[in-house]
């Protein structure tokens, strides 16, 4: 993620009077109710899975009890109304003897609930939607969820994680820009919401004539129909946009991004295909901007891919809207996987920063949110990296440049050593030491280990943990290893201690 800071409101939208919407669960592959004796001694007991999946910073995101493999969103969206009503189909396997398990989801509207075809108990707290199944779920069995729900998804606002900027479902005039990290997923469709537990998607989208919608993955059909939105009498002319994302995603990667676009699609030099998207509305003062956002995108997927490895998704691209809330230009863009989302027209060094993440965040994804430096450093490492390759400031006086610019201690309201790089906390996750405080130590531990072996690490990194999650103490030991040196107490400075370490001399 790039942040790019804007004077903005931070208040809510207004409440709206939503439509009664249904939701449907059907599962297969169901053990027996627990309470039966024989199904006791031969499965063991069967129990709730956990509200959250742990983790200190988010402690009620993602769920336990279970692991999902593919979700199915069948969306219609209305941009006239703000109104998105879907059937999110969810394939999951039980991790436990389940009796009853939960999904995040924040706002809309849910009525019913239905297991294997059996109505099914649930209710909401929080942001918690807690189903308890007519019979429980044996561990190791695949079943599958369906939700019908609607309503109008409701922007996250005044956040201090973001610095209160608004993020997850924004709408705009046109349509609407979503960009959910850390936890904005759960603002617009049921969901496990942890970047531990990825899975594949496919997306069905309507809306209105004339609209387009974009999501991850590849487009694998687009057709015209009529078709029936919640809050218009009777069927509408619409498009239904395909799309699939079949490597593993974790859930703050999603994006749906719908509106008019100016679409163009091809194949970097390198092979990748390449699909961007520009509003119209930005070429009034950059008329070159598709060109820019497809080139920039073909040469930067392309030069990632010799630098780190193989690019690992189906598809490269750009997502670049009009974007703003109640009138203000949003202020971020990021790097949802496949093809990031930008809220204007953005530099070369942030598309580099959101294409370098496709490898450092998206492939490989942190094991909990403490570890976003894996994410935020390395992609801030590498836009200067590319500014290097492309003749300007090499990384070496970047990171000096840095370095001398941040004082010891802190200014008062400013922290920046104070926070722990490893360990940033919450509400100062995305704080400029985990970006440039990491990137700094990442080209110190480059100049430590000789070039050589520190793009060996890079590319064992990603091979190694390419479509899972990896911590920060995984990276520090495979640091160790390729280095041939100990490198703990360099770490311990630059990772884990509030203080301005001294830097290599040169």
């Amino acid at each position: 993620m790039a942040r790019h800071p804007r004077s903005i409101r931070s208040r809510a939208i207004p409440g709206r009077m939503l439509p009664i919407a249904v939701a449907a669960v059907s599962v297969v592959a169901l053990a027996p109710a627990a309470a039966a004796d024989a199904a006791g001694r031969h499965h063991g007991r069967f129990t709730p899975g956990a509200p959250g999946v742990g983790d200190p910073y988010f402690p009620l995101e993602g769920n336990g009890g279970y692991d999902v493999r593919h979700y199915s969103l069948d969306l219609s969206y209305d941009p006239d109304h703000d109104q998105l009503d879907g059937t999110v189909t969810i394939t999951a396997r039980a991790t436990q003897n389940l009796s009853r398990f939960d999904l995040d989801l924040s706002g809309m509207d849910v009525e019913r609930i239905w297991v294997g075809g059996q109505r099914a108990h649930y209710r909401r707290q929080g942001q918690e939607l807690i189903i308890t199944p007519r019979h429980g779920l044996r561990r190791g069995s695949v079943f599958r969820t369906v939700v019908k729900y609607g309503g109008v998804p409701q922007t996250i606002v005044g956040s201090p994680i973001v610095f209160g900027s608004p993020y997850g479902f924004l709408h705009t005039p046109d349509g609407a820009f979503v960009g959910g990290e850390p936890n904005g997923a759960r603002t617009w469709f049921p969901v496990n919401d942890h970047p531990s537990d990825k899975a594949t998607y496919d997306y069905t989208i309507r809306v209105p004539e004339g609209l387009t919608a974009v999501a991850n993955g590849r487009l694998t059909g687009h057709r015209g129909a009529a078709a029936t939105f919640s809050r218009r009498p009777g069927k509408t002319r619409a498009e239904v946009f395909r799309w699939r994302e079949d490597s593993p995603m974790a859930s703050y990667l999603t994006t749906i991004d719908i509106g008019k676009w100016v679409v163009k699609q091809g194949r970097t030099p390198g092979g990748v295909p390449n699909y961007t998207a520009v509003d119209p509305v930005l070429l009034q003062n950059q008329p070159d901007a598709v060109d820019f956002f497809y080139g920039t995108t073909g040469e930067v997927t392309d030069l990632w891919s010799k630098a780190f490895g193989r690019y690992p998704f189906g598809g490269t691209g750009a997502i670049a809207d009009d974007a703003r809330f109640e009138g203000q230009p949003l202020g971020f863009s990021l790097e949802t996987q496949s093809k990031p989302v930008y809220s204007a027209v953005r530099s070369t060094g942030t598309i580099a920063h959101e294409l370098a993440h496709q490898w450092f965040g998206d492939a490989v994804s942190p094991a909990q949110w403490k570890d976003v430096w894996l994410n935020e450093s390395f992609a801030t490492w590498a836009a200067w990296y590319y500014t290097e390759l492309k003749g300007g400031r090499s990384v070496h006086d970047a990171a000096r440049a840095t370095y001398a610019a941040r004082p010891f201690p802190d200014r008062e309201g400013r922290p920046f050593w104070s926070v722990l790089t490893a360990d940033p906390q919450r509400d100062t996750m995305f704080n400029d030491r985990v970006y440039n405080g990491g990137g700094m130590m990442l080209q110190f531990l480059r100049e430590k280990m000789g070039d050589d072996a520190f793009f060996t690490l890079l590319r064992t990194w990603y091979a190694t943990h390419k479509y899972g999650n990896a911590r920060t103490a995984q990276f520090t030991s495979m640091a160790q290893r390729i280095a041939g040196q100990d490198l703990s107490a360099f770490f311990h400075d630059w990772l884990y201690s509030p203080i301005k370490p001294e830097i290599p001399q040169d």
